[in-house]
């Protein structure tokens, strides 16, 4: 049994394209005894309540994770919870900062203090690749809340809960994602794309969930898990998904880089191998006891995981399988 089985979860960010996925799964495979949606737009959760029907395990909070009040009161008999909630679109955040900021950092700060005075026992944080050694403030707002839910552990010491935080690349057909942009451009015979050298890292939102899933049951507190996913270059996910369209080569946007990285050089030596994940370890972990994780491997000293040196790529009947997936 899943350790979220049974328990009341509660998702902030609960309408976005993960969560609508979490929810989904969870309430089919997990068996939980109660699901909580905190969310900013009554729209969403209207179609998501039309969409799931009148399950008796689901309740509904109009709410932000800037709001300490609002989340003390939705935490209120919560056992675990998956903090999707984030400005998440590169471009948005640089032009707005104050707001990436107050929901990114100082959301992050608010659900670990709601976490902990409410008696939850878990969290898991979903971070992105951009927070590893991050070019624009979404990924230093994203390294930022990884490093306070890690330190949250040493604010709960006193307590039963505890906090890790899950990290992956792109997901294929989330909103903001290119597919669906390459989808919709398909018919007129040309796709933009910025360089032609770029890559990126992919999971589909069903792997992502249960990687999730999967985190809650392995954590102990501190870790940064990190999926072994593969990678594909900008230009064949172009010719996967319109083998015919010309490519108009348009440029790196600002705070764009040309290859991803979940874990850096400097992270890697403290981060141990498994044969479908990578744990990153906290620099300091008083609350579990000492290290939980010797049973990875070590990493060799200069490795890094990276989105162009990754030992795992796929070529386009691959890439047209991944975009298919549901």
């Amino acid at each position: 049994m899943a350790y979220l089985a049974g328990k009341s979860i509660l998702v902030t960010g609960g309408t976005g394209s993960f969560g609508k996925a979490f929810i989904a799964h969870a309430l089919e495979h997990l068996e939980p005894a109660r699901i909580a949606v905190l969310s900013r737009d009554e729209l969403k959760q209207y179609e998501l309540r039309q969409a799931l029907g009148d399950d008796p395990r689901m309740r509904w909070f109009i709410g932000d994770v800037r709001d300490q009040q609002r989340l003390a009161r939705a935490f209120s008999g919560v056992d675990v919870v998956v903090h999707a909630a984030a400005m998440k679109q590169v471009d948005t955040a640089e032009y707005n900062p104050f707001e990436c900021i107050a929901t990114n950092v100082l959301g992050a700060e608010n659900v670990i203090n709601a976490s902990i005075d409410a008696g939850v026992k878990r969290v898991v944080a979903l971070s992105t690749d951009k927070a590893s050694s991050p070019v624009n403030l979404y990924g230093a707002s994203k390294l930022c809340s990884d490093k306070l839910f890690v330190a949250g552990n040493h604010y709960a010491n006193h307590a039963d809960t505890r906090f890790s935080v899950v990290r992956y690349g792109n997901v294929v057909g989330s909103r903001g994602s290119v597919v669906p942009l390459f989808q919709q451009l398909a018919d007129s015979g040309r796709l933009p794309v910025t360089d032609t050298r770029m890559t990126r890292f992919w999971i589909t939102l069903p792997q992502a969930v249960q990687f999730v899933v999967d985190s809650f049951d392995r954590m102990t507190g501190g870790e940064i898990f990190v999926p072994r996913i593969p990678s594909t270059t900008i230009v064949d996910l172009a010719a996967a998904i319109a083998p015919d369209a010309e490519i108009d080569v348009v440029g790196v946007r600002p705070g764009e880089k040309l290859h991803e990285e979940m874990i850096s050089e400097d992270d890697a030596r403290r981060t141990f191998a498994f044969d479908d994940h990578y744990v990153i370890a906290p620099l300091l972990n008083e609350w579990t006891g000492g290290n939980r994780w010797e049973d990875g491997k070590q990493l060799p000293e200069g490795f890094s995981y990276r989105s162009d040196t990754n030992d795992q790529w796929l070529g386009p009947d691959e890439i047209r399988e991944l975009v298919a997936a549901p």
